[in-house]
Parts: structure tokens; sequence; C-alpha cells
């Protein structure tokens, strides 16, 4: 057979019977980069058996050494970017040319950022959008080339520039003039005129741009909008919205698009399911309904104790057509942003909220799912079916539990038996599948924020996990499986909801903190989930455990979307794709699309239309990176509110919990609030305290005493900065022996000197996040 351009270089004969030499291994994979899998490895060289092991144990060499990183499943040579990322242009190079970096980098982990050369089309008919100082880009990676170590780009999109408007609060000075405080603590104050107030009084959120710059004191700005007092929850979520350039003002061109969209009608393809009595069961609050489910024994004899389990799916796609002003906002926006008090939507309240919700009683098209599971709990088969359904029934989490336990109400009464005894039945089968499968089981309490009247503050709750919970989460997962599942069986191209397993770093880390709680962590073994349940289960109830499961959440990597498949590590499932939430994520929208073609079940313009690997890869860094900015805007609001609740509370004492540890000091968080705050290392007392990264902990160099993550403490609150969500704690409870060996003390000194200043990060890679996975 013809060697095809492209393919590796076949190796002499006389080598394929026998393991390869290591630099035959390294020279193939440097050569050929996206066929860098042991798989691609064992086939090129012909490896078969023992040699297939030794292949692996030669990888694990290899990264261990740090001669390549892993991604995904493939060795990649240390150093190297993803191929598709989103980067700020930082400046020029002497010939002129663009200079860039990531957008999304963690010093702390991955040190100093890499400069990136953005290069200019290789000829004048090429064309690539123009970008400048200050912009951020959508760029393709090469990795670097020549002795200067750089890497290049080729911007593919140049993303939405924030306004030049500056958000800040409206202050009085004793003096009688006004003055902006930024929101950005890096932005100076600025003056405003009187008459330049716009309406707005002192303690006004405001939006302003700067009218006159002058080359001493203060500039000068003007008004622009008011958005509210700072002393309200929707002030707050506005200054998160702009902090992150999350667009929240549809166009007038996509509002429109959707106020012409008709209901969908049954017919053609499309089959009438609405006699089936699926059920959607959600919080109370939720306004958009975008999955329902059914259960029922499976008739079939050879399945005995088998489920047939339905799970339908809002079909936005029969709305939102692949280039339309609705796709193209959608895909801008990623997902759905979630505040206390407000949702910044994906798609128009005509569509989410009414066209596409599978409201009660009501006729919705939607994309089912129809899967088969035996006794055991595996699933034996499924089908998808494009499909107009009716919900029987808009249940809540509590008032399905409530039903099952006894006491149903007037609603869920006559749905007892029909529909949710067969939904819980079903649900246990499947909890025989999920058991044997061994995901991460990560025990970490989620608060809630209950406001009041005003829009402030009113309590923070941790909601119960019920077990109807669990079933629709279980029914989520089993569904976007059965989705990643048929489209590769079609050889479609699709997004996939990756998570790679922890990096050799992570890990490492983890292995020296486990050793100071005597907890051993084997070495040179791939990792799996089971492995970190059985550590969760040994410190269960245990004084460790809630340091034990904050610290394996800090060792996992960031879930993400990618066009190629490297499993989901957390869920511990080879296949997996996000299929259950296109109202609010795009990376579902597409996966929906490519369902519709694959299965040809639409009408040849609502499915997911001709694209490339490389058109994909784009699509995923883009969305991946809106979810990144969701989360980091969600995150700020808790802290802001939280910060604004407590401001009147200084000087008094609270428990907390120490939750992270930097070489200037300690982040401790308040459980009741799910806040952090910080207790600088220098006000700890007489010692000199150091970081001991490795024991987690903040060591007295001359007592031995401390403080360790995890560890129960009193502080009192020093100062509050609601603007921007920062506490500063003293801390009351007393340091404890800590019993650290001397080699953990070293460790400690050494890391007073190299530890990164900084918040840790929070909730990253979280797989506790329930349909969020």
């Amino acid at each position: 057979m013809a060697r095809r351009k492209g393919d590796p270089k076949p190796q002499p004969k006389e080598r394929t019977a026998h393991l390869p030499t290591r630099d035959d291994v390294v020279s193939f994979i440097r050569d050929n980069p996206d066929r860098a899998t042991k798989r691609d490895v064992a086939k090129a060289f012909n490896l078969k058996g023992d040699d297939r092991v030794a292949l692996k144990h030669l990888f694990r060499e290899l990264e261990e050494e740090g001669v390549f990183q892993r991604r995904g499943k493939r060795l990649v040579t240390a150093g190297t970017l993803p191929q598709v990322m989103v980067l700020t242009v930082t400046g020029r190079d002497r010939d002129g040319g663009l200079l860039a970096r990531p957008l999304e980098w963690d010093e702390a982990e991955q040190g100093s950022p890499p400069l990136i050369a953005i290069r200019a089309p290789r000829n004048a008919k090429q064309r690539q959008p123009a970008a400048g100082v200050g912009d951020r880009v959508l760029a393709r990676i090469s990795p670097p080339q020549g002795e200067d170590g750089v890497h290049t780009a080729r911007v593919i999109k140049k993303l939405e520039k924030r306004r030049a408007a500056i958000l800040g609060v409206v202050r009085r000075t004793d003096d009688g003039d006004y003055r902006l405080e930024p929101v950005d603590r890096k932005q100076s104050e600025l003056l405003i005129d009187k008459e330049q107030l716009g309406g707005a009084s002192p303690g006004d959120l405001v939006e302003v741009e700067v009218t006159r710059a002058g080359r001493y004191g203060l500039q000068r700005a003007t008004v622009t909008q008011r958005v509210g007092s700072f002393a309200s929850e929707k002030a707050v979520s506005m200054i998160a919205i702009h902090a992150n350039a999350i667009p929240h003002v549809f166009p007038e061109a996509v509002l429109a698009e959707a106020e012409a969209a008709k209901p969908v009608k049954a017919g053609g393809k499309r089959e009438d399911w609405r006699k089936l009595p699926l059920v959607t069961i959600d919080p109370p609050d939720a306004k958009d309904h975008d999955d329902a489910v059914h259960a029922e024994p499976d008739p079939d004899v050879a399945n005995p104790g088998g489920h047939i389990l339905t799970v339908a799916i809002a079909d936005v796609a029969s709305y939102v057509r692949p280039g339309s002003a609705m796709d193209r906002e959608a895909l801008q926006r990623g997902n759905s942003v979630y505040f206390p008090d407000r949702v910044v939507p994906m798609l128009p309240e005509r569509i989410s909220n009414d066209l596409c919700s599978l409201r009660e009683g009501e006729d919705r098209p939607a994309l089912a799912v129809r899967m088969v599971f035996g006794a055991d709990g595996r699933k034996r088969g499924h089908t998808f079916h494009r499909i107009i359904m009716r919900s029987a029934a808009k249940l809540s989490y509590d008032q399905a539990q409530a039903a099952i336990d006894g006491a149903p109400d007037d609603k869920s009464g006559p749905l007892l038996e029909p529909v949710l005894k067969p939904l819980w039945n079903a649900y246990h089968c499947l909890l025989k599948g999920r058991h044997a499968r061994g995901p991460l089981e990560l025990d970490l309490p989620e608060r809630k924020i209950v406001l009041n009247k005003e829009g402030l503050v009113d309590k923070i709750v941790v909601p119960s996990r019920l077990d109807a919970h669990k079933l629709i989460e279980e029914c989520m997962i089993q569904a976007n499986v059965a989705a990643a599942e048929t489209l590769e069986g079609k050889q479609q191209l699709l997004v996939y909801r990756v998570h790679d397993q922890p990096s050799m770093a992570k890990e490492e880390a983890l292995r020296e903190f486990l050793k100071t709680i005597e907890i051993p962590l084997a070495r040179g073994a791939q990792l799996r989930p089971s492995a970190f349940n059985l550590i969760l289960d040994r410190v269960k109830d245990t004084d460790h455990a809630a340091l034990v499961n904050e610290v394996i959440l800090r060792s996992q990597a960031q879930a993400e979307y990618a066009p190629e498949n490297y499993g989901h590590f957390g869920l511990n499932l080879l296949r997996y794709a996000h299929f259950t939430s296109p109202i609010r994520r795009y990376a579902d929208l597409i996966v929906h699309r490519a369902l519709i073609r694959a299965l040809d079940l639409g009408d040849g313009k609502d499915g997911l239309p001709d694209v490339t690997l490389d058109q994909l890869r784009e699509i995923a860094g883009v969305i991946s990176a809106a979810e990144r900015r969701a989360v980091n805007a969600e995150r700020d609001t808790v802290d802001r509110l939280i910060a604004l609740h407590l401001a009147d509370n200084i000087g008094q004492e609270f428990e907390g919990r120490v939750a992270g540890m930097a070489s200037s000091g300690i982040f401790v968080s308040l459980p009741a609030y799910g806040a952090d705050g910080f207790v600088p290392a220098s006000t700890l007392g007489d010692d000199y305290f150091h970081h001991d990264e490795a024991a987690h902990a903040m060591v007295g160099e001359r007592t031995g005493l401390g403080y360790r993550l995890g560890d129960p403490v009193t502080i009192k609150i020093a100062e509050v900065l609601p603007l921007a969500g920062s506490m500063r704690f003293e801390m009351v409870s007393e340091p404890r022996k800590l019993g650290l060996s001397g080699k953990s003390f070293h460790k400690a000194r050494k890391g007073a000197r190299t530890a990164k200043r900084g918040k840790p990060a929070r909730g990253k890679g979280r797989q506790g996040a329930g349909r969020k996975r």
C-alpha cells in the first residue's frame, strides 16, 4: 500500500519486533506531534504484547523527566502551547511586529507567561484581522522556531474590545469635590465636575468617560450612565459584568430575529411523543426548562430488571440556525451567566424562556434519546429522535423528593405511581453502573446566597443534596455519553467535554502532602478516580476530611471543550459531550446540530454545516474562554456581596477555616458565608512564618508552630473593601504544633523565597458542580 503524504515514516524492519530505543521514540514524537499517543507509537513500530507495556513505562519516564508533557493522551514537547488560544496584544518588537501573551495564564503553576510573536500573512492575498496593542485575539499557535524560542501565532479573529468607559462609585470629598473611586484598583481616581454628574449622587455606581487628561493632577471624567446605588445587588453584579467584559445587551438584529420566530409544529421527520408523560424537575425559581425525563421497566424478556430511560432536551437548533444573528451572538456569549439576582442569558428570552422552554402542558420541539439499561446499570443501547412533546408536569426538586418520601402534594400525588416511582427505580439501577464506573466523589458542599427584598444578602444557605438532584444529574450524564458515542460512531466531528488527569507536577505535590498525614499514594501507576476515592473514604468523618477534599480538588485539571477526545477523568468516562443544556451552553447547540446532521433529522439547514477540525478548535477555544469568564464573574459578585454584607462587622470575630496560603500570608474562608479574607504573615505573631508548600502549612521558624490548610480558626475582621470584594483579617487562634519533619521545614524556607503571591484559584477543575460537568 502506498504511503500517504503526511503519514509517519516507516521504521526499519529489523526494529519492528522489539522496543525501539529511547531516541527513536523521542524523534518520532517530535516529528509527528499529531501522532504522539502510545497507540500511535505502538502502531508505527509494530509493538505488541509486553513491548506495549514497556512503551507505557517509557512514556511515563519521558513525562517525569520533563522531556515531554502530557496533553490529553498525547505527549508534546515541554512548554508547548495549545493550538488555539486567546491572546492579549501587549506591545511591539523592534521591527514593529506585534507581541502578545496568553490571556489565561496561572503564573503560580506555569511560571512566567510566554512571549508570542504575531506573524503577518504569508502573502498579500491572505487576509488577517487587523489587531493592535491592547486588543484581544483568538490565534492559532505555532511552536518556537530557531534559537530564540519564541512562539508565533496567526490571528484567527479579533475579539470584541472592551469599551473605553470606566466603572466606579461616586464619592464626595470634604472639600465638596466629586470623585470616582474605580472598581479596578489599578485605575487612578478621577475628578467629576458637578455639572458632569448626569444625575448621579454620592454612593452611586456609574460609568464614566475620561474627558480631559493633563500631564499633572487627576484626570477629569463625565458620567455616561448611572447603574444604580452600590448598596444594591444589581449594581454589584453589574461590576462583574463590566469588569469581565460580558456581553449583556442583545443587538437589535438579534432581538428582531427572536421575535420573528414561529413555534415549531409536528410533522415531517419530527415524531409525535405528546402522549409520553415526560416531566421537568428543576429548582423552584427556574425560568427555562431545557430537559425532561421519563422511565419505565423494559418489557423485553431478554432484559429482566432492565429499564428504559428517556431524556428529552429543548430543540434550540430549530430556532437558532447556523450563521444567523442569534447564532453569532450566542457564540460570542458562549454560555449564560448566573448571578444571585439576575441571569445574563445566552439567548433572548423569547427563545430561552418561551419557545424552547419545555413548559408544562404546552407543545414543544425536542431532541430525545431513548436509552435501555440492564439490571446491572450498564447501558445496552440507545436511539435519538426528533420529537414534539408536551411536559406532563413542572416539578421542583423538593416537590419530587417529598412525593417519593411519602408527602406528595396535589400535583405530584397523581404522578407518584405512573411517573415518579419508575424514575426512582431506574435511578437506583443507574447507581449500580455509576458505582462500577467509579467517578471522582468529592464532598464539597456549595452555598447559595438568598437575597432580601432590597436585593441585599439575607442569608447564605447550603442547599440539601437530594436524591432528586442526583437522579437528574445521572440522567444527564448518560444522555451526554450517548450523544458522544453516536457521533463518534457516525464519524461526525463534534466538540467534546474533556477533563484531563492531574499533571505530573500536581500529582507529586499531592503525594508530598499526603505523606504529612501518613497516607501513601503509589508512584508510577497511572492514577484513576478510584485511587482518589479510596483516600477520600479513608479520611471521611475525620479531622482531615475537609482538608483532603480541598487538596484533591486543587490537584485536578480544568475541564474544557475540545474537538479532540481525551476523555473525562473526573467522571471516569471515555467519551463525553455536552448535549443537555443548549438553552444556556453553545457547546450543546453544536452537539445538537451534529446529531441532526449525522442522523438526518433536519431539513438540511439546521444541522451542523461543513466545518473543519481547525474551525471546531476555534469554537472550542472561544466557548472555553467564555466559561472561565463566567466563573470569574460569578465568583467576583459573591465576593463583593459578602464584603458588602460584612462591612459593618469590623472588629467582630468569626469562625473560619484555612483555605490557602502564600509566602505573604494565609487565606481564611468563612464557611457560614462562602467568602475568603486574607491574614498577612506579618501579623501572625512574634515568630517569622514561612510557607511550607509540600505540607500546605505556614510554619514559625523559631517555634515550629503554625497553621495548616483546612485548620479551623477564629479570625477578627480588620478591614473590608466592598468595591474590591476583599477583606483583611486578624488571626485570633494561636498557632499549633504541626509535627513537621526537618525535611519539610527546609522546604518551608525555600517556599518563603519562591512562593507566588496571590489568591489561590477557587473551584478550578471542580467536578462536584452537578450539571456543570
